[in-house]
């Protein structure tokens, strides 16, 4: 079964025009499991009639390589679903669209998973507390704008009028209606307008490529590209297909990776199995980004599964339909991931990091974590500089205990440290790669050993342009 942690680093390479050139640093954690990243670049092709491509382009997306092919239509790609996205006044200038609407035409088997800050956005608290008390949902609501945290018991309320606005336009029951908000911490949701849009936001919902390019376009904010995918495979003999959109670029960081996420698939899978198979994509792919290691009040993914393709129901983890499933969502979020982390604000490049070795998947997620939040690894990345000394201290103070005589240390094909020992090297030429990498829209991979164990982790994280005092140190001091 192919499985993978991936967790990337966006990097400011100076020569680099973020809108079409980047690299990716990879932190890779395999249990027994393996996932290639496609080389190849995936980017969704909108229409001349959808408004949403006069405001932002899509994000290129990576996908891993696997059973399946990429197909046009993120959240609608999958039968049952509709959505929508245009302009209602909510953000505080311009008029880029700012508010989606996702929904299904059956009750969906609902998943959420959520923000780990204390100071949870109302929206969050609700969304949390709904599917507590149902197992299924229709539609997903999002705006963009105002994120309604730390608003106290008025922002509540807020939520609470805008699920009935929605679900009373749909003929739904409150309980029904999901939401999501993203945008000022400390602003209230422009209700008035919110709700004058709504009856014209209902009214343009469509299973068309249009409709969910829309959607993810409304769902941004500081996002350069929008970021949106939909994948089509086989599972127990029946043609599947898992579509989402995303949106994140700044206050990136586990836990989730302050984003806003919608999930939507076909299959026929249960409550439990698909609330278990959710969080565990989401850890594999959300959870392994960082972009300025903050996490923020509102972090929310929501996963729907119509069961309208005609495929067998789903209901062991162990079965072998449930592992194709596991990872279709897999790499459906890790593309979308990926795409949050080169959005990553001030970011131009990505980096891939793999950590293998270890006893587990869990610590090999931990040191690659520390050495993707590294301000010195990032910053000699920045500087072309291949000082592996910055790596290995990293590596060291993760917390996870391995023997200094195992440690292997790598960029790209380059090996620069081996069984704890440093070798030899082509300084210049380990520093070409990374201006070569940053240059092509190739990938400049980094790659730690710290054990003889088959267990790997990967793991993402991006650099400003504030990073090039202290790019170059070991050149500068040579």
């Amino acid at each position: 079964m192919a499985l993978s942690l991936n967790n990337y680093i966006s990097v400011k390479i100076p020569e680099l025009n973020r809108k079409n050139k980047f690299c990716s640093w990879r932190v890779s954690s395999r249990c027994n499991c393996r996932f290639i990243v496609s080389s190849s670049l995936f980017s969704s092709t909108m229409s001349t009639e959808d408004q949403s491509s006069n405001y932002i382009p899509a994000a290129p997306i990576l996908l891993p390589e696997g059973p399946w092919k990429q197909v046009p239509g993120g959240v609608t790609a999958a039968k049952g679903f509709k959505a929508a996205g245009m302009y209602g006044g909510l953000r505080a200038k311009g008029e880029k669209p700012d508010l989606a609407l996702v929904t299904c035409d059956v009750d969906a088997i609902s998943a959420g998973v959520f923000t780990t800050n204390v100071v949870a956005a109302a929206p969050v608290i609700y969304c949390r507390q709904t599917l507590d008390n149902s197992d299924t949902a229709r539609a997903v609501l999002i705006n963009a704008g105002q994120a309604n945290a730390a608003t106290g018991d008025a922002g509540y309320q807020d939520v609470i009028e805008c699920a009935t606005a929605v679900a009373k336009l749909l003929q739904l029951r409150p309980e029904e209606i999901l939401i999501e908000s993203t945008g000022v911490i400390g602003q209230r949701i422009k209700k008035e307008a919110l709700l004058n849009s709504l009856p014209k936001l209902v009214d343009s919902l469509s299973s068309t490529i249009k409709g969910a390019d829309n959607a993810a376009v409304a769902i941004t904010t500081t996002d350069i590209v929008s970021k949106s995918v939909a994948i089509e495979t086989e599972v127990g003999g029946s043609l599947i297909r898992v579509g989402g959109m995303a949106k994140g670029s700044g206050m990136i960081h586990p836990n989730m990776a302050t984003l806003l996420g919608v999930i939507t698939t076909d299959a026929l899978v249960t409550s439990d199995l698909w609330r278990s198979m959710v969080l565990t994509a989401v850890n594999r792919s959300f959870n392994q980004i960082t972009v300025d290691g903050d996490t923020s009040t509102n972090d929310t993914v929501i996963a729907l599964a119509s069961g309208t393709s005609g495929s067998t129901r789903i209901s062991s983890l162990s079965s072998y339909e449930a592992r194709q499933l596991q990872a279709c969502l897999d790499a459906v979020m890790q593309g979308l991931a990926k795409s949050i982390a080169w959005d990553g604000e001030g970011a131009t490049c990505l980096i891939e990091v793999t950590v293998t070795g270890a006893n587990n998947e869990a610590e090999a997620a931990k040191i690659a974590r520390s050495v993707a939040s590294s301000s010195l690894t990032k910053a000699a990345i920045y500087g072309r500089d291949p000082n592996w000394g910055r790596i290995a201290c990293a590596a060291g103070y993760a917390g996870i205990l391995f023997h200094p005589n195992d440690l292997r240390i790598s960029l790209g094909d380059i090996i620069l440290m081996d069984k704890g020992q440093p070798l030899p090297f082509d300084r210049d030429a380990a520093s070409a790669y990374l201006r070569r990498a940053g240059e092509t829209h190739d990938t400049v991979k980094i790659c730690i050993g710290v054990g003889k164990l088959s267990t790997n982790c990967v793991y993402t994280i991006h650099c400003h342009r504030h990073m090039h005092a202290n790019g170059c140190l070991t050149i500068d001091i040579q």
